[in-house]
């Protein structure tokens, strides 16, 4: 599961190296969350096209899913991409997928937080209406929650805990130490962290963040395009009898 691809850099550390990690792990199935994949602000149709050439099975996005205007149109067209499924039943798209992987029916669910976030419906509420029905329909349940709180982070692994295989956060852009596997087998991260540039702050240029801090003024965010880059992500493992994670490993790697 890899952290938000953010910008040029991200979909270019895609292209260029995740066939590589793919094969290096040996994963069998890949999500990777592209809610800033293109220009920091949601994806194109163009984009999106280009990143599913390679080896990514489910797309999940969060609160950045409509920042390309065009996206409303075609998200359905993508039964691979999930946004948030705490927007309304009005929204175009779909909350939740299912994959069919090696012997295995995979469900990847997507949710978005409430604190410090656009206000959403909460997630727990939801979870509680879908979450009988996903089980029954699938062997192993991924959940990306796109969220800006650790605690609220962590209380969604605690409330899925032995239901879902893995909770992974994802939002906040820098990758967290606190990757466990919880006692009833669910791998939970705080953080994926990002894919994309290394030295922004959380990918935009530093000199914008820093002015706008100092000044209090408004200025357009832009990507850092810059090398260093960064690629941030998890290696989860799930054990084939019981459909439980065994284990989850940070990946962290830099490319000059």
């Amino acid at each position: 599961m890899i952290g938000d691809v953010s910008g040029r850099p991200g979909r270019k550390i895609l292209t260029e190296h995740l066939p590589d990690i793919v094969r290096e792990t040996g994963a069998d199935f890949t999500v990777a969350n592209l809610e800033n994949a293109s220009g920091g602000n949601g994806i194109t149709e163009k984009n999106l096209k280009a990143l599913l050439n390679l080896p990514i099975d489910a797309v999940t996005m969060g609160n950045h899913v409509w920042g390309q205007k065009e996206t409303i149109a075609y998200i359905d067209r993508y039964p691979m991409m999930v946004r948030p499924a705490n927007y309304p039943d009005s929204a175009p798209g779909r909350g939740w997928t299912y994959f069919e992987k090696n012997g295995k029916r995979i469900c990847v669910l997507n949710l978005s937080g409430q604190v410090y976030m656009n206000n959403m419906d909460s997630p727990f509420p939801i979870l509680d209406s879908i979450i009988t029905e996903l089980v029954e329909n699938c062997d192993i349940l991924l959940v990306d929650f796109h969220a800006e709180a650790t605690s609220e982070k962590l209380a969604c692994g605690y409330y899925l805990e032995g239901t879902a295989a893995a909770v992974v956060g994802t939002h906040t852009h820098v990758q967290t130490a606190d990757n466990r596997v919880l006692p009833g087998g669910t791998a939970y991260i705080t953080d994926l962290g990002m894919t994309g540039p290394l030295n922004g702050i959380l990918g935009v240029r530093k000199n914008i963040i820093l002015e706008t801090m100092v000044t209090k003024l408004p200025k357009r965010y832009e990507i850092e395009l810059e090398r260093p880059w960064q690629f941030n992500g998890v290696l989860i493992d799930i054990d084939d009898e019981t459909n439980k994670a065994v284990r989850i490993d940070r990946i962290y790697r830099i490319y000059e």
